[in-house]
């Protein structure tokens, strides 16, 4: 006879910390610990990840949210950052030659803004120098000459035409752009009347006249474009002069100061041959240049000449890490913008925005995955970026016809960026398997663990990181049983005695509700009852589902037993979770069994509700009763399994051990206990099998006996594996200690049958038999009983076979008889 299993003692349903443990009373008594508590496999890693320097050495950093990657990464990436030297500073200046490329001029960190300041000196001595030096009298005199000289070369040939015409009495009028002749008569012009009166030979003489002074007046104005280019040109050479004179002592100090930077310098030399261009177009050769004033010139200074600066950095900061929160083409690439002219899309070298790639470049640059992934072309975008080591700004969707508006193509930037991805698992392996460029551009991974142990050490170092979080959130101090409380409630996060869940952010939140309650009960420091008011909140805040099922049991909506027997009906242990909410909700399963060989039927599979590994544990079930029963006969059996008043799809094969009790007891007509529930994974052996959630599932059914009333004898069946996952709440835990509830643990289907019906298993002797009485032999005997069934109706079937030939044959021969 074996023993039946007595239920865990109150010690060990939780992994409480004994008073007096922690060696402190308050937290001002320790000191802070910043940073990230264990995870020594990823500081290891993000550790070699940064100081490769080689290619394709980018970084992956995946684990839960919550579990301080970022904030850690972040900070171990700006501490050594900080040692370093900080990287080159970039500029986008006019290309003079072609606007549309914009050219880019490197410099040490902290001088772009300086020979930015130096530009914008230069643009105030332009505004003072222009168009002062072409009204300086000097300068008006040279033009003035210049423009007397050609005057007196065309007044001179005019006169010369002139003088001859009065000779031969013909009088000459001229005007600014035209010159007219008329007959002239005792000196005088005649009118066009007094010209009709003239004689034939009169007017063939005026002809003739006006014939010859045209030749005369071309032969003279022959040379006149001559004059007009060596006039133009002797105003270009004291134009040229002029602005010479005026920009040199404005530039001198610029050439001067940037003497040894050749590309700063050929850049100067390019803006000094278009300022001569531009000053002369806008006050020499532009009609308009009255009507511009100075501040539409200034700003045409600026949008020419000014440096639009993508990125700077101070000497003294080291190199950049960058966080881009919402990781678009246009955020991380840069962009081109345009303004509006007159209902017309203009653009400028000096409308390139710089993007997070230009602000991290020389440095690190910090992206969520699952965030980048969204758009594949910037996912694409990024590797070609990496891979080229060159930072090019231009139309996400050029390439697809998509991009019709005129726009610029700025230089390409040297591109020498750390890239750091912070994500999920789920993405990290789909990232592997779906792209082969992956894994060679994202050679270190930096795994951050769920959970870490709990001991002496890391429960001291986890006062220490609340004592850092206090000082930074301004809390309150807390004392060691608030400490202690957090701590077991980080154990229940972590489902485990001796772990403590890793996912600090959320003991961080508890911490801060906690304040809140102790601000409202305006003591001053944080207890243990604090945080236990704040788990309570919390739970009641979430709990709207679960009560709801809990008053649906009692009230009979949902039909489920906690006294009694019953047979072929048994409860279950599920965990429903809703949003960042789980919690444990009992259900009935129900089995019926007959004579058949349809085997086991899974109604929940039938029905599309079960899902796969759900499927597989109904599955083991008859791999288990063939092995354990069907050794002497076949197992010739039909049953179906249901998971009762479930609507929505069902998973997972903690409910194996129940469906298998709850099988049995149907087949040989044996009740079994309600005031018991049940949950574990079966395995084909008869071994039962660790499940998740056991603290949720086994509050879930004391919440619905609590609620109708404690018996004594009510409680859960657990496999025993899981005992090191039980952190249960005080409610449960005060119940136990009461002897109103228990909680059993197995190892075997066999132990939990015992504890649900009662009877002993039994043990097979040598011959596979079980002692009489036993539930296994009982089994057996009603396992054999419809195999007979079975053979029974085969040997029927064969039977009516045989007849039937027969009668076919005397028929034959009856036939036979009739021929012959």
């Amino acid at each position: 006879m074996s023993e039946m299993v007595q239920p865990l003692a109150p010690t060990a349903l939780a992994a409480k910390l004994e008073s007096g443990k922690l060696p402190f009373e308050t937290l001002t008594q320790l000191e802070s610990l910043s940073g990230i508590l264990g995870q020594e496999r990823a500081v290891e890693a993000i550790q070699f990840g940064v100081a490769m320097h080689r290619p394709g050495y980018n970084i992956y950093v995946m684990g839960d949210s919550g579990t301080g990657r970022s904030s850690y990464v972040t900070s171990y990436l700006k501490s050594e950052a900080k040692r370093k030297d900080a990287p080159s500073e970039w500029v986008y200046v006019n290309n003079f030659k072609d606007y549309r490329s914009p050219k880019a001029i490197e410099f040490q960190p902290g001088q772009s803004k300086e020979f930015e300041q130096d530009i914008r000196a230069l643009i105030d001595g332009l505004m003072g120098t222009f168009p002062a030096a072409f009204e300086n009298p000097n300068y008006q005199q040279q033009k003035s000459a210049i423009d007397r000289a050609f005057n007196d070369q065309y007044e001179s040939a005019i006169n010369l035409v002139e003088r001859h015409a009065s000779k031969i009495g013909v009088a000459m009028f001229r005007d600014a752009t035209s010159v007219s002749f008329a007959p002239m008569r005792d000196g005088k012009a005649l009118e066009e009347a007094d010209f009709a009166s003239l004689t034939d030979e009169e007017r063939d003489a005026f002809q003739a006249g006006v014939s010859e002074l045209e030749g005369m007046l071309n032969d003279e104005l022959l040379s006149l474009p001559t004059w007009k280019r060596i006039s133009y040109e002797q105003l270009r050479e004291l134009n040229l002069e002029t602005v010479k004179e005026a920009l040199d002592p404005l530039m001198a100090p610029m050439f001067e100061k940037y003497a040894e930077e050749e590309v700063i310098t050929k850049f100067l030399k390019e803006m000094r041959e278009d300022l001569d261009k531009v000053i002369i177009d806008q006050f020499v050769d532009d009609k308009s240049s009255d009507s511009r004033d100075e501040t539409s010139r200034r700003t045409m200074y600026e949008e020419m000449y000014l440096p639009n600066v993508a990125v700077t950095h101070t000497s003294d900061g080291g190199q950049p890490v960058v966080y881009e929160p919402h990781p678009t083409y246009r955020n991380l690439f840069g962009q081109v913008e345009y303004s509006s002219d007159q209902g017309m899309l203009i653009t400028s070298y000096r409308l390139i925005r710089s993007g997070s790639l230009h602000a991290a470049n020389g440095g690190y640059l910090i992206l969520d995955a699952e965030k980048l992934l969204t758009d594949h072309y910037l996912w694409e975008a990024l590797k070609r970026a990496l891979k080229s080591k060159t930072l090019k700004i231009e139309h996400p969707y050029a390439d697809m016809g998509l991009m019709n508006t005129t726009t610029l193509s700025p230089e390409d930037l040297p591109l020498q960026v750390k890239v750091i991805l912070i994500g999920s698992r789920e993405i990290y392996y789909l990232l592997q398997d779906a792209d082969p460029d992956f894994q060679e551009m994202f050679r270190v991974l930096v795994d951050f663990d769920d959970s870490l142990k709990r001991n002496d050490d890391t429960e001291l170092a986890f006062a220490r990181l609340l004592k850092d979080r206090v000082a930074k959130e301004g809390y309150a101090d807390v004392t060691d049983k608030g400490v202690a409380e957090l701590i077991e409630y980080s154990s229940r996060l972590a489902e485990h005695q001796k772990e403590m869940a890793a996912k600090i952010g959320d003991v961080f939140e508890l911490l801060g509700e906690a304040d809140f309650n102790r601000q409202l009960a305006k003591d001053e420091v944080i207890t243990d009852i604090h945080v236990k008011r704040a788990l309570a909140a919390k739970k009641h805040r979430t709990g709207r589902v679960a009560e709801r099922i809990i008053e649906e049991i009692v009230d009979g909506t949902i039909l489920l037993e906690s006294e009694g027997q019953a047979i072929g009906n048994i409860n279950g242990l599920t965990v429903m979770q809703i949003g960042d909410s789980s919690f444990g909700a009992p259900a009935r399963i129900s089995t019926t069994v007959y004579p058949g060989g349809k085997g086991i039927v899974d109604i929940e599979r039938e029905s599309n509700l079960g899902q796969n590994i759900h499927s597989k544990g109904v599955l083991i079930l008859s791999g288990y009763l063939g092995h354990r029963y069907a050794q002497q006969f076949p197992l010739d059996i039909s049953a179906s399994i249901a998971m009762e008043q479930s609507y929505g799809y069902v998973d997972g094969d903690s409910a194996s051990t129940a469906e298998l009790c709850c099988l049995l007891s149907a087949l040989i007509n044996v009740p079994l206990r309600q005031d018991l529930a049940i949950t574990g994974s079966l395995n084909q052996y008869g071994q039962v099998q660790a499940i998740g959630g056991v603290n949720e599932k086994i509050e879930g059914f004391f919440n619905v006996c609590n609620a109708r009333g404690l018996t004594g004898t009510q409680g859960v069946i657990i496999p025993k594996s899981n005992v090191i996952n039980l952190m249960l709440n005080d409610e449960v835990i005060e119940a136990v200690e009461a002897g109103k509830f228990h909680v059993y643990a197995v190892e075997k289907a066999d132990e939990a049958l015992h504890l649900l019906t009662g009877i002993e298993p039994g043990v097979a002797d040598k011959e596979g038999n079980y002692p009489e009485g036993t539930l296994s032999a009982r089994i057996l005997k009603r396992l054999e009983e419809i195999s007979k069934l079975g053979h029974e109706d085969d040997e029927d079937e064969n039977k009516d076979d045989k007849e039937g030939k027969s009668k076919s044959d005397a028929d034959k021969a009856k036939d036979k008889d009739k021929k012959d």
